[in-house]
């Protein structure tokens, strides 16, 4: 009010009756003077432990470590009334800086505002009375001076791209930064560390698939130019018969991917998703423990302001009833007629979106229909010949682009769809906008090359354009290349321009505003450093942990889901990860304003979605083997229909023969190259031949395959879902030894209570005694001493607060 130009901040400190206060309403706990010792596991484990340390302390980050590691304090919630429990030697450091910002925002958001019925610092911020409300640093994280602070150490140790290959200090991301993002730090690492062993395996099948190509049977039919298979043209009137040799490159490329060695990689991958999701299970049970949250979910989780803001101004419509019903009133709470306008923008807008979905999807199938039929009718005989590597690149790549814009107003519309629903908490309100947001993630579709219909009888979309046929040597090799694109497009471009890039400008855009509205006269300042809010008004502020799990799901996602066609999806997303940890450390030490700390024991409705995903991967991949792949076709061939037992003659057998007479009128070939006549050409598929009496129905061979197919997914499924129970099922989710020193910690708990009751006791009878002596002497002083302790005594069953303020000491 008072400055007439530039920035002005307010800086607010927590005096410590105020730490001390909060600290008590929001069962913080804290330190207490007790420390025990943690037993560890001995044996076989021990030594392997300590193995494994001594040969990993290379890849230790330097950071201060516990001096005494086998001994832990004793946590209880902070309570002024038991004062002398805890470890207070300094008032000033008992309460660390992450507590002190969670304690300051805590009442920030809870303290009225006096304006429009609303309350709290987000109401002051979004009616732009402020501009923003953050905790500061620590200090600068680079620079000469020799202070060494804890952002600048996070920095040095774990931020930089160049200790990429060290392991991350948890502990002090945790003290830092605060549970919350503590937790998905560690989540993120173990997720890495379990895709190396998930990349090796990748690597060996992808490997495999190289050293069989050369004895695969079926390509070597397909390459072989003595076997003279006449396709039947890919499009009407302008394209000619072709033969099958040509499309060797394909058909050898496709058994890099689609080979036996495949299936038993799907089910690797699916255990290897329980696998992780339970060991993930059991660090976050172990970080718990030491980080003391293992008693959380007592904690009573607050409204936030929006819906308090919300009760407030329903409160105040309905402020005319009577008197009596006040006490009713207080325990009002919001409804579903209240959201009720909520909730039908939500469906109108998500079915919206839907539909938007599906049209784009659709939108790209007939790009790639007419611009094959396009590109058909050209006088080039190079880009007639590259028709179908030319659609199938360029529509990926659109399809990369509209996902990677329909991620983005998915992001916003989630949001305020989100907003408007008023959640009541905070958890309510994140778990309902990751719901919203990761309901749209998935764009890719399996149709292609399932609905082309048949020579003489094909499928057309909007009347003259038909729909597109699989390359020779089956899906799987495109779906492959779309995947691979879209993973690789979507982490390159998120991670490069938009986690990057984009805060950069911000940064940028804001550094240059502020120079420019600040006056002239205040150069005569301009000598003196500036001071740490300032450097940290001009960082981006930080907007929550979605979009950083989102990213990481979306390529889980792409790691389980599709990995029957893309084995190196588990290295790409190794290598990816390796630079996205840094990536995000970075972000948050020196791009982002510091984060309000959050205490939370898990990493919440995220492994839910984890776990879902891991379920629906097996599903997902036994269709892949079985419909898109031609795994089944080729094991129904070698052990039903070959002579020998062999491949030999597969290709033959997949393929129809189709009487060319039978085509429609002007759909044949014009100006056909061919030197022989063509009387029958051949296509891919198991129907009966022209001479047959049900000429082109489906073949007795097509219903084999078809159930063989749908028994396969049925015994996959089934297979792999027992496996992922049984591996569920031996491992426990807590690990045995913090199991027992949670156990350990109770006890310990109620005997250390049960001591310094005693002491207490003790003390209190020996100042009892001493007064009945002095008592006796009959003093007028004395009198008053024994008045005044039997004060104190009282006391201890009447109110705390002036006796702890008065005698600390005690």
């Amino acid at each position: 009010q008072n400055k007439s130009q530039g920035l002005s901040f307010v800086r607010i400190h927590a005096p410590w009756q105020v730490l001390s206060r909060e600290a008590e309403l929001l069962k913080i706990k804290m330190p207490t003077k007790k420390m025990y010792e943690i037993t560890e596991e001995g044996g076989i484990l021990k030594k392997l432990n300590e193995m494994w340390c001594k040969l990993t302390e290379p890849l230790q980050p330097q950071v201060p470590q516990q001096e005494n590691t086998n001994m832990k304090s004793l946590s209880y919630p902070f309570s002024r009334e038991k004062m002398y429990l805890y470890n207070i030697k300094d008032k000033d450091t008992f309460f660390d800086n992450a507590t002190r910002s969670r304690i300051v925002r805590e009442i920030l958001k809870r303290t009225s505002t006096k304006a429009r019925n609303s309350m709290g610092i987000s109401t002051l911020i979004a009616n732009n009375v402020y501009d923003a409300a953050y905790p500061l640093h620590d200090g600068e994280y680079e620079g000469q001076n020799n202070d060494m602070n804890e952002r600048k150490l996070l920095y040095r140790e774990w931020a930089r791209y160049g200790v990429f290959y060290k392991f991350q200090p948890i502990d002090l991301i945790r003290k830092y930064f605060g549970e919350k993002i503590g937790l998905y730090f560690a989540w993120l690492g173990l997720y890495t560390e379990f895709l190396i062993p998930s990349s090796v395996v990748g690597i060996i099948v992808f490997l495999y698939g190289c050293i069989t190509i050369e004895s695969d049977i079926p390509s070597k039919e397909m390459c072989d130019q003595r076997n003279a298979f006449i396709m039947c043209p890919l499009c009407d009137k302008f394209c000619d018969y072709w033969n099958l040799s040509s499309a060797c490159v394909t058909a050898r490329a496709s058994h890099l991917f689609d080979n036996p060695a495949t299936v038993f990689f799907s089910i690797f991958m699916a255990l290897w998703a329980t696998m992780f999701l339970e060991q993930w299970k059991r660090l976050q049970m172990r970080l718990d423990y030491f980080w003391d949250l293992t008693g959380l979910e007592e904690e009573e989780e607050h409204p936030r302001p929006e819906y308090e803001t919300k009760l407030l101004q329903k409160k105040m419509k309905n402020k005319n009833m009577t008197t009596e019903n006040s006490s009713e009133d207080e325990k009002e709470k919001l409804t579903c007629s209240d959201r009720m306008p909520g909730y039908a923008a939500n469906f109108g807008l998500i079915l919206f979106m839907i539909m938007l979905t599906f049209s784009a999807v659709f939108g790209v199938i007939v790009y790639r229909i007419a611009t094959a039929a396009a590109l058909s009718f050209s006088t080039n005989e190079t880009t007639r010949s590259n028709v179908r590597v030319t659609v199938t690149a360029t529509a990926v790549i659109i399809n990369l682009v509209v996902i990677l814009i329909l991620d983005e107003i998915y992001g916003a519309v989630a949001k305020w769809l989100t907003e408007i629903e008023v959640p009541k908490t905070e958890k309510t309100f994140e778990e309902r906008l990751i719901l919203k947001a990761f309901a749209s993630i998935f764009h890719v579709a399996f149709f292609k090359g399932r609905f082309v219909g048949r020579p003489g009888r094909y499928v057309y979309v909007f009347g003259s354009y038909r729909m597109e046929e699989c390359a020779p040597g089956g899906c799987l090799m495109e779906l492959c290349i779309q995947l691979s694109i879209i993973m690789l497009g979507k982490q390159l471009i998120q991670n490069n321009l938009f986690e990057i890039g984009i805060p950069k400008l911000k940064k940028l855009f804001r550094k240059l505003k502020d120079e420019r509205a600040e006056p002239k006269e205040m150069d005569t300042n301009s000598s003196k450093d500036p001071q740490q809010w300032d450097l940290d008004y001009i960082l981006e502020p930080f907007t929550g942990l979605t979009p950083e799990y989102m990213e990481m799901i979306i390529q889980f996602g792409f790691v389980t889901l599709f990995v029957a066609s893309f084995p190196l999806a588990p290295l790409f997303a190794l290598l990816n990860n390796i630079i996205e940890v840094r990536l995000d450390a970075k972000k948050f030490v020196t791009e982002l304003r510091r984060p309000d700390t959050v205490r939370t024991k898990d990493i919440g409705i995220w492994y839910n979605i984890l776990s879902g995903i891991g379920k629906f991967s097996v599903i997902i991949n036994a269709f892949v083997i079985a419909v898109t792949s031609d795994f089944i076709p080729r094991l129904m061939y070698r052990y039903a229909y070959s002579q020998n037992g062999t491949m030999h003659g597969f290709i033959n057998h997949t393929l129809s023969y189709f009487n060319v007479s039978h085509l429609k009128a002007g759909t044949q070939p014009e100006n056909s190259l061919f030197a022989q006549d063509v009387l029958f050409c051949r296509f891919k598929d198991y129907r009966e031949p022209p001479w047959s009496q049900n000429q082109y129905e489906f073949s007795k061979q097509y219903w084999a395959v078809l159930s063989a197919r749908l028994a396969f997914v049925i015994l996959f499924q089934n297979l792999v879902m027992f496996l992922s129970v049984l591996v569920d099922w031996m491992i426990p989710d807590i690990p045995k030894d913090i199991s027992e020193q949670i156990k350990k910690e109770k006890s310990v708990l109620v005997d250390f209570f049960l001591k310094e009751e005693h002491e207490k006791l003790k003390l209190i009878e020996s100042f009892i005694a001493r007064d009945k002596q002095k008592h006796k002497s009959g003093t007028k002083g004395e009198r008053t001493r024994a008045a005044s302790f039997c004060q104190f005594n009282r006391s201890q069953n009447g109110s705390f607060a002036s006796f702890s303020s008065q005698h600390t000491d005690v």
